[in-house]
């Protein structure tokens, strides 16, 4: 096992990040220039209206001659933004901008983002479907859970194309990854681990679930109030429905009974662990600090107890980054003609991120980089299969 090493840093200042976003960060491309009269009487009138014949008599045209099929809408409602909170639909924007630009740079797919002036799960569920012949697959961004939960499952009934919330599952299929690796390391059987969450929000929810189907039976899952059981009464329908597949050990309390003993701890909830409490753990256990910008131990204070030290930040080694992840996972979706991205795609998308670390894996580099190019094309490859399969 190699020693771990601290990433130096990247500092930017403000000027160069606001100069970066000047003017947004999109814009939209012509497939063939429009330069001549044949061009543009090809690309709109009157050529175009044969197209749109064509179309209205086989709707199923629309997915030759028009970009809807292959066209990513990346919604939100700004209520969850980063560690931002409920920061409102304008000033999500940049960050749904962003997304796009990912979508673009690492998946090689079109995308638009399309921010909501509406919490109403009624509107935003009605806005979308609405939409739906617009685009070719839904990714979720930055809404508050439950109301993301019931979103998400009734946009899924509803639509006849794949939808994900990206917070959620994206999330949940690279902490997969990172525990593969970790385990790997460690040599370690992953199914006997046990695991605390601390966070029962969108991303905690996601992760227990994609755990749970990896095989991991003990979980303890907490919120803000402590350890999710089935004894509770002042928990949602969410984490009480997560009560009952949770935790089989019955344990009570908060983070210091949770933490004592266990082997992996992942955080995704914004509050603070002391060192102390890390230091309970089983000698040689796996640390997921995963919340931005502060993650809930410092690395440095985690590795002087735990063995394997992730966190969701690029400045540390190991960064647990959702783009390892979505891209990759809705081109294969697309590339398939999938109509649901299910939990055995999620999975595979998983396996496939921790199997381009190859043998460079080490305590340091459990999951590859955010920018190796060969992780978009794995990942679709496995997603579609999967979706095939």
């Amino acid at each position: 096992m190699s020693e771990t090493v601290s990433t130096p840093r990247v500092v930017i200042d403000d000027e160069e990040i606001f100069a970066a976003h000047v003017g947004g960060k999109l814009s939209v491309e012509l497939k063939a220039p429009l330069d001549t009269q044949r061009a543009l009487s090809i690309a709109y009138t009157p050529g175009v209206a044969q197209v749109s014949r064509a179309i209205a008599a086989d709707h199923t045209l629309a997915a030759r001659y028009t970009w809807s099929n292959r066209l990513v809408a990346v919604i939100s409602d700004g209520t969850a933004v980063l560690g931002l909170g409920d920061i409102g639909p304008a000033a999500s924007l940049p960050v749904m901008e962003g997304k796009s630009a990912l979508f673009k740079t690492f998946g090689g797919l079109d995308s638009i983002p399309i921010v909501l002036d509406t919490k109403d799960p009624d509107e935003i569920v009605e806005t979308i479907i609405r939409l739906r012949p617009t685009f070719g697959a839904v990714n979720l961004e930055d809404i508050s859970a439950p109301r993301c939960f019931e979103i998400e499952r009734r946009l899924i009934e509803a639509l006849d194309c794949p939808v994900m919330h990206d917070d959620q599952h994206g999330t949940a299929i690279v902490v997969l990854a990172a525990l593969i690796g970790a385990t790997k390391v460690l040599d370690r059987d992953m199914h006997s681990l046990k695991v605390v969450m601390s966070g029962a929000g969108a991303a905690g929810v996601a992760c227990t679930n994609i755990l749970l189907a990896a095989g991991i039976t003990d979980i303890t899952v907490l919120d803000s109030q402590g350890i999710l059981h089935t004894g509770r009464d002042d928990m949602n329908s969410v984490k009480a429905e997560m009560a009952t597949r949770t935790n089989p050990r019955g344990l009570t309390g908060g983070i210091a009974e949770a933490l004592n003993g266990a082997d992996v701890f992942m955080g995704v909830s914004a509050g603070l662990v002391p060192e102390e409490l890390i230091a309970t753990m089983t000698p040689g256990g796996i640390v997921f600090a995963m919340s931005n910008p502060d993650p809930e131990i410092h690395p440095d204070a985690a590795r002087k107890h735990a063995a394997i030290v992730a966190t969701g930040r690029s400045d540390f080694p190991n960064q647990i980054n959702n783009v390892l992840a979505f891209p990759g996972v809705f081109r294969g979706a697309l590339d398939a003609g999938a109509r649901r991205i299910t939990e055995k795609m999620k999975v595979a998308a998983a396996e496939a991120i921790f199997s381009v670390v190859g043998d460079d894996l080490a305590a340091d580099h459990i999951v590859p980089s955010p920018l190796d190019p060969r992780v978009g094309p794995a990942v679709a490859a496995a997603v579609a299969a999967a979706s095939e399969a």
